[in-house]
């Protein structure tokens, strides 16, 4: 035995340690943080953005923008981080939502800034794309756009719709510009057969 007292985690010890690794400016460096695994907790983001603990809506946007700040994805599982702890959580869809969106220039020099549920900006581009799957059953799209390492934001129905008004046609899709990349929403033929 190494004399250490092995602990089991729990939310609140998670947020304590956060707190006390964040201190600075910007987002914690979760991408140098290797900690062991020390197990899952029961904390699950909801498709549409809402974080749970046993069961129960978190009520402090303040803790759910804290453990938004240590969210980790390793091999497609998501985990919360810190310096000396990793857990395991689970995340229905995406772990964030793209609220809203501020559009600077036009046409190709557009850029498109999405604000999440949880006070993040991105911008899309080379390192943020855009992308959307569609439901093989029903034809649905899910649009997403990436926000940081590996972690992304479902854009939201009515931000996708605001979207769609920016876009255009390009080499047989209908797509939006912005940061100099096209991104394709939907093939040109589907849409205008539709």
């Amino acid at each position: 035995m190494s004399g250490q007292n092995p602990v089991t985690p729990d939310a609140e010890g998670i947020a304590a340690a956060a707190k006390a690794a964040g201190k600075g400016k910007g987002l914690p460096p979760v991408h140098l943080w290797n900690p062991p695994f020390c197990g899952d907790l029961d904390i699950r983001i909801a498709r549409d953005g809402s974080w749970h603990y046993l069961g129960t809506p978190f009520t402090r946007f303040e803790l759910v923008k804290l453990f938004a700040s240590i969210l980790k994805l390793e091999n497609g599982k998501y985990f919360l981080v810190t310096p000396v702890e990793k857990v395991g959580i689970t995340v229905e869809d995406a772990p964030f939502v793209a609220v809203d969106f501020d559009v600077a220039g036009q046409g190709r020099d557009q850029v498109i800034t999405f604000t999440t549920n949880v006070g993040d900006t991105t911008a899309a581009g080379a390192m943020h794309p855009i992308r959307v799957e569609r439901d093989s059953s029903t034809g649905e799209p899910s649009p997403y756009v990436m926000v940081r390492a590996g972690l992304e934001a479902r854009i939201d129905r009515k931000s996708f719709y605001r979207l769609a008004e920016l876009g255009e046609h390009h080499q047989d899709w209908f797509g939006v510009w912005s940061a100099g990349e096209f991104f394709p929403l939907i093939a040109s033929a589907e849409l205008d057969a539709g």
